[in-house]
């Protein structure tokens, strides 16, 4: 039975396809290509790409026919939370449609199912660091139809028996995040910045705000283990889990640690907070930890791996 890994063309999703099949699973990738690159899919002859919208019920249907699955790793989503307020139909068919016709397949089916929701569902409340028992403020529509989305997925334990498990992603950074979209990580936006201006442009890194708000950042690989091993563990069922790594830092200490890797950093300009942004982020991971799983990389030890991958620096250094 294969794997199947919706917008497995994206950021996390193609470094999901890729730790997968160096397990030597068969993986099924789902994507429209939408924000999806078909680049980032691995060249493996373990990997099936096929171009589709798992919000279109007749398509997932035709999948499910086609195909049997042992686990499902559902991460094709509407990231941009700004599209989900100009667009809340849109977005609300993907973000939330998709993962009720991706579940009502599933019963009876599959093995595992894996929902990526986000941080983004606790909002603005203050209380720190976020814990999943916590109240939840989801301020978007984006947020609103992940957080409606993880109650289905839990539900779907507790109703129908399906092995089905949450995720809430907090700020995951790496290789291949796609620093050209105004939503990209803020991470991938100022290694940017910085492989341009080594490179003798001119270029600024701009802070909104005093460059104080916090957030916690996790390194893309740790994610995709978290993915795996929940998707391994029988006592995640029915379960939500922050996926983060417990620290948070200010923008200003994140600049702090690029300037120890690397010398050379554009000059900063600061510009008025904008508005809607949380000041601060930062996730308990103590219901993770009590399942074995402590992320592996440090902040520090994330961003060199992604500035040799982006030709900043040389492994040695």
């Amino acid at each position: 039975m294969a794997v199947l890994v919706t917008g497995g063309a994206g950021f996390i999703g193609s470094h999901l396809v890729e730790e997968l099949i160096n397990r030597g699973q068969t993986v099924i990738v789902v994507d429209n290509l939408s924000t999806g690159k078909i680049e980032n899919i691995p060249c493996s002859e373990k990997v099936i790409f096929i171009e589709g919208d798992v919000s279109d019920k007749k398509f997932v249907k035709e999948l499910f026919s086609f195909y049997s699955f042992d686990k499902i790793f559902h991460l094709a989503a509407v990231a941009s939370v700004a599209k989900s307020v100009e667009f809340p139909e849109e977005t609300h068919r993907t973000n939330f449609d998709a993962t009720l016709y991706l579940l009502e397949s599933s019963l009876g089916k599959v093995n595992k199912f894996i929902f990526a929701s986000s941080a983004a569902v606790y909002g603005d409340l203050p209380d720190l660091p976020k814990r999943e028992d916590m109240p939840v403020k989801p301020l978007t529509p984006y947020a609103v139809d992940k957080y409606a989305s993880e109650r289905y997925v839990i539900n779907a334990f507790r109703l129908y028996g399906l092995n089905s498990t949450a995720v809430r992603f907090f700020n995951v950074f790496g290789e291949k995040q796609d620093p050209s979209s105004p939503y990209s990580g803020v991470i991938s936006i100022f290694i940017d910045k910085i492989k341009r201006f080594n490179a003798g442009e001119d270029v600024e890194i701009v802070i909104y705000g005093d460059g104080k708000q916090t957030r916690d950042f996790i390194y893309v690989k740790d994610v995709v283990k978290a993915l795996i091993y929940l998707s391994e563990n029988k006592y995640s069922s029915g379960e939500v889990f922050n996926i983060g790594t417990g620290y948070s830092v200010s923008l200003l200490e994140l600049l702090n640690t690029l300037k120890e890797i690397v010398k050379n950093v554009p000059p900063l300009r600061f510009e008025e907070e904008r508005k809607g942004d949380v000041k601060h982020s930062k996730a308990d991971i103590t219901k993770l930890k009590k399942l074995g799983f402590i992320p592996r990389f440090t902040l520090k030890e994330g961003l060199r791996k992604l500035m040799i991958y982006e030709g900043i620096i040389k492994s040695k250094q």
